[in-house]
């Protein structure tokens, strides 16, 4: 089963309030997305532990309901 872009922007928007969040379906199958994540709170972390925000975040759907997710985060500019 596969997870709407909305329902990965709105997990992710829970756990970091403070993230924008870009969400694109790359092969339009709604299992191979890329999804920006800008968050101020993200500011003074390792990119490693942002991206680990992220799947906190996703409460271990990655590999499970959500197959591929191309992650890019950033702080604010």
């Amino acid at each position: 089963m596969a997870m709407a872009a909305e329902e990965i922007e709105a997990l992710i928007t829970g756990g970091i309030p403070d993230a924008r969040v870009e969400i694109t379906d790359l092969a339009g199958d709604g299992d191979h997305y890329a999804a920006r994540v800008v968050a101020e709170s993200f500011r003074g972390m390792p990119r490693i532990k942002q991206h680990q925000a992220v799947y906190a975040a996703l409460g271990g759907r990655m590999g499970g309901v959500l197959h591929a997710l191309q992650l890019t985060t950033a702080v604010p500019e």
